[in-house]
């Protein structure tokens, strides 16, 4: 049973830069197509990124269009959310999922297809 794990969010300052990282200790993400969602206090599930397998397409939400980039390093089998001029709209907490069925399109930004996923990892960005 595949268990991905986040890490790198914590807490910045309006403008501010983060890295998130997805990895699957002791398997692979090797043929998954990795997505990045995030939920805020209550509010619904949103989905920001996704990014195929070996990670010639991605997907970026309008929402967080040119400030954030999703990339992977199948060598270090990890696949990366870049959080680049964070606002405080941006703070909730972020999760990484994975499938090998993404459906058409290479990757999705929709959680339906979605089998795996990990734990979050918090974001806060201050004023």
């Amino acid at each position: 049973q595949l268990q991905l794990v986040e890490s790198g969010g914590g807490l910045v300052q309006s403008g501010g830069s983060l890295r998130l990282s997805c990895a699957a200790p002791g398997f692979t993400l090797a043929y998954y197509a990795i997505g990045w969602f995030r939920q805020a206090p209550g509010k619904e599930r949103e989905g920001v990124s996704c990014i195929s397998y070996p990670g010639r397409h991605t997907k970026i939400a309008d929402s967080v269009k040119g400030r954030f980039t999703i990339s992977r390093d199948n060598l270090a089998d990890t696949a990366y959310l870049h959080l680049n001029k964070l606002n405080p709209e941006d703070t909730a907490v972020y999760y990484c999922a994975a499938t090998r069925n993404p459906g058409s399109g290479a990757c999705s930004v929709g959680n339906e297809r979605y089998d795996f996923w990990g734990r979050g990892t918090q974001v806060t960005v201050s004023r």
